[in-house]
C-alpha cells in the first residue's frame, strides 16, 4: 500500500437509465488532483432506526447451540402471574414471591415448567427471578423502571425464555449508579421468543447482558438503548435468527452488540447506531473506537440484514478479533468519524475490520467511510471473495488485506478517495468475477499489490475495469487494454464476447482507464443503458440494453499508472 495520503478529502439499488452524470456527490472539499469522488446511491445511502415489523426474506436456517433452546421443545405449564402495578407476596404452585418496597423476588427453587406472566407498570420497582430450573418470563404489557438497579434481573443460571406476548408493548429501564450489568441481566442463557415489542434502556451499564449466550428469533421487535456502555452484551455467543433489532449507544468506545465469543446472523433486520467518540483503554494500553458489532471471536452472516452506522471518532461498523464470513444476507455500513488519537496510539475508522481473515461467498456488502484514515473493508489476514456483491467507497483504501487477496467470482467495487481501490499487502489474485476499481490518482493505483516486498498482482480471469491502472510488475496472464483518457461522469459499456458490463465513471479519479476480459473487449462511451441488473448502488449494470455511444480506441497495457490522462469533461474523449 502506498503510504502517501493527500488529506484533501438503503434501500435496494435500482436499475439506472442514464447517459451522463448524477448530482449526488459525496465530497468534503472541492474536487482536485489526488482525490476520487463518487456518485450514486453508494454515496448517499444512510442508516437509521427502523421499528417497522416487516422482516427480510433472505434468511438462513435458524441456529441453536442446543435443541433445548427451542421454545416448542419445552412445556411451561405452571403459570405464576405478577402484576407490577400491584405486587402481592404469595406462595403459588411451588413458587415463592416476596415484595419489598415494590421490588419483587420470585424463587421457583426446584419447581419445573414455571412461566412468570408479567404485566403492569412500576416506576420504582423491579423483578428478580431465582431458581434451580429453566423457566420462562412472559412479558405481557409490562413497564418496569428501577431507579437503583436492574429492571429485570434473571439470576437463575439455567435457561431463561423471555416471551414477548403478541400485540403487547413492554419497557425495561434502569437507573444510574447501581451495580447492575444491564437493565435486563441474565445469569444463564437468554432466549427471546414472541412477536410483542420490548424497549430496554440502560443508564448505568449495558442495556441487555447475558453471562451466557443470547438467541433472537423471528417476530421479536426489540429496541435497546445505552447511554453508559454497550447495547447488547453476551459472554458466550449472540445468535440472531430473525426479528427486528434496533440498538443505539452513545458512550465513548461503546459497542452496539458486543460478544466475547461468536456472533451468527441468519435472519431479521438489525440496525445499530453508535455516536460515541474513541477512548483510551488504560488496562490494555490502546486507543479504541465504538463499533456497531464487536465479536471477540468470529462473525458469520448467512442471511437477514445488518445496518450499521458509527459517527464518532475511531468508530467502526464491524470489528472482529478473528474472522468474518459473509455467506448471504445484506450488510450496509456507514462511518463518518475521523481518527481518534490518544497517548501516541490511534484508532482509525473502518467500515468492516477483522484481525484475521475475511471471506465473502454471497450476499451484499456496502461500506462507506468519509472520515480521515477510514478504510472500507480491512482484513489483517487474507481476504477471499468467491461470490456476492461487495461495494466500498472509503477515505483511504476501499478494500484492503494485510495478507493475500483472492477474487474468484462475484461483483466487486472499490473506490479509494485518497488511496487505492483494491490493496493487497500480500499478493493479489484475480481469477474471475466483475471487478471495478478506482484510485485517487498518482502514485496510487486502482488495484495494488505489495511490489515493495516482491508481491504481485496475478490476473488470470474476470472482467476488469481499473481507473488508475494496475500495480507495476503485475503478471497479466489475461490481456489488458488501456484507453488514452476517460470522461468523467459518463456511462461506458465494456463488452466481452456476448456479455456487457456498463459502468458510470466518477467525477474525479486516477489517470488512465484499463480494461480486461476473457477475450479482447470492445468499449463504448457516452452510452444509454436500460434494463439489466444493477450493482454498486447504480454504478454498474450487468446485461443491460445499450444504445448510442461512441467507440473507444484501446491499446495494449502491461501495468503501472504512467499511462493515459485523467478525466476530461463528460462526453469528451
Amino acid at each position: 500500500m502506498k503510504k502517501i495520503l493527500f488529506f484533501m478529502m438503503l434501500a435496494a439499488s435500482t436499475i439506472v437509465m442514464t447517459g451522463c452524470s448524477s448530482n449526488d456527490l459525496l465530497e468534503e472539499e472541492s474536487n482536485g488532483q489526488g482525490k476520487s469522488a463518487i456518485t450514486g446511491e453508494l454515496a448517499t445511502f444512510d442508516v437509521a432506526i427502523d421499528r417497522t415489523t416487516a422482516e427480510p426474506t433472505n434468511v438462513a436456517a435458524e441456529y441453536f447451540p442446543d435443541e433445548e433452546d427451542i421454545l416448542v421443545s419445552n412445556s411451561f405449564t405452571t403459570e405464576v402471574t405478577i402484576d407490577m402495578s400491584n405486587p402481592v407476596a404469595k406462595t403459588e404452585n411451588g413458587v415463592g414471591v416476596t415484595v419489598e418496597n415494590g421490588h419483587i423476588k420470585a424463587d421457583h427453587g426446584s419447581t419445573k415448567n414455571v412461566c412468570y406472566v408479567v404485566s403492569g407498570t412500576t416506576t420504582c420497582g423491579s423483578l428478580t427471578v431465582l431458581g434451580e430450573k429453566k423457566f420462562a418470563v412472559k412479558l405481557s404489557g409490562a413497564s418496569i423502571t428501577n431507579p437503583d438497579s436492574a429492571a429485570l434481573n434473571l439470576l437463575c443460571s439455567k435457561r431463561a425464555y423471555v416471551i414477548l406476548a403478541d400485540g403487547t408493548t413492554n419497557t425495561l429501564t434502569d437507573g444510574t449508579g447501581g451495580p447492575q450489568k444491564g437493565a435486563l441481566y441474565c445469569k444463564g442463557k437468554l432466549l427471546f421468543n414472541g412477536s410483542g415489542s420490548l424497549s430496554v434502556t440502560g443508564n448505568t451499564n449495558n442495556g441487555i447482558h447475558s453471562a451466557d449466550y443470547i438467541v433472537f428469533r423471528t417476530g421479536n421487535n426489540i429496541y435497546v438503548k445505552s447511554t453508559a456502555n454497550h447495547g447488547i452484551k453476551a459472554n458466550d455467543g449472540i445468535f440472531i435468527n430473525g426479528g427486528i433489532l434496533n440498538v443505539e449507544v452513545s458512550a465513548a468506545a461503546a459497542k452496539g452488540i458486543n460478544c466475547e465469543s461468536d456472533i451468527i446472523v441468519n435472519g431479521g433486520r438489525t440496525t445499530v447506531l453508535t455516536t460515541g467518540n474513541g477512548a483510551y483503554d488504560t488496562a490494555e494500553g490502546e486507543a479504541k473506537g465504538a463499533a456497531g458489532i464487536k465479536a471477540d471471536l468470529a462473525l458469520t452472516v448467512n442471511g437477514g440484514e445488518l445496518r450499521l452506522k458509527s459517527s464518532g471518532s475511531g468508530g467502526k461498523g464491524i470489528s472482529v478479533d478473528t474472522e468474518a464470513c459473509f455467506n448471504g444476507g445484506s450488510v450496509y455500513v456507514v462511518t463518518t468519524g475521523s481518527q481518534y488519537k490518544s497517548y501516541n496510539d490511534t484508532s482509525s475508522p473502518k467500515g468492516i475490520r477483522a484481525d484475521g481473515n475475511i471471506s465473502v461467498a454471497g450476499g451484499r456488502i456496502w461500506a462507506r467511510t468519509s472520515g480521515t484514515g477510514g478504510e472500507g473493508i480491512e482484513a489483517k489476514g487474507t481476504l477471499d471473495i468467491t461470490g456476492g456483491e461487495v461495494a466500498s467507497y472509503a477515505y483511504d483504501d476501499a478494500i484492503n488485506s494485510k495478507g493475500d487477496m483472492t477474487i474468484s467470482s462475484g461483483y466487486i467495487f472499490g473506490q479509494g478517495r485518497n488511496n487505492d481501490g483494491l490493496d493487497a499487502n500480500g499478493n493479489c489474485y484475480i481469477k474471475g468475477g466483475v471487478v471495478y476499481a478506482i484510485c485517487s490518482g498518482s502514485p496510487e493505483v486502482a488495484i495494488d499489490a505489495n511490489s515493495e516486498e516482491q508481491k504481485k498482482l496475478y490476473l488470470t480471469g474476470g472482467t476488469i475495469v481499473a481507473i488508475g491502472g494496475l500495480e507495476n510488475g503485475s503478471q497479466l496472464s489475461q490481456s489488458c487494454y488501456q484507453a488514452s483518457s476517460w470522461s468523467a461522469n459518463t456511462w461506458y459499456a465494456l463488452t466481452v464476447g456476448s456479455n456487457t458490463f456498463s459502468f458510470q465513471t466518477p467525477s474525479s479519479g486516477g489517470s488512465g482507464l484499463v480494461v480486461s476480459g476473457s477475450s479482447q473487449p470492445t468499449l463504448l462511451y457516452g452510452i444509454n443503458v436500460s434494463d439489466g441488473t444493477s450493482y454498486f448502488g447504480g454504478l454498474g449494470i450487468v446485461g443491460g440494453t445499450v444504445s448510442s455511444g461512441s467507440s473507444v480506441s484501446l491499446s495494449s497495457y502491461t501495468g503501472g499508472n504512467s499511462m493515459g490522462g485523467g478525466p476530461v469533461g463528460p462526453g469528451r474523449h
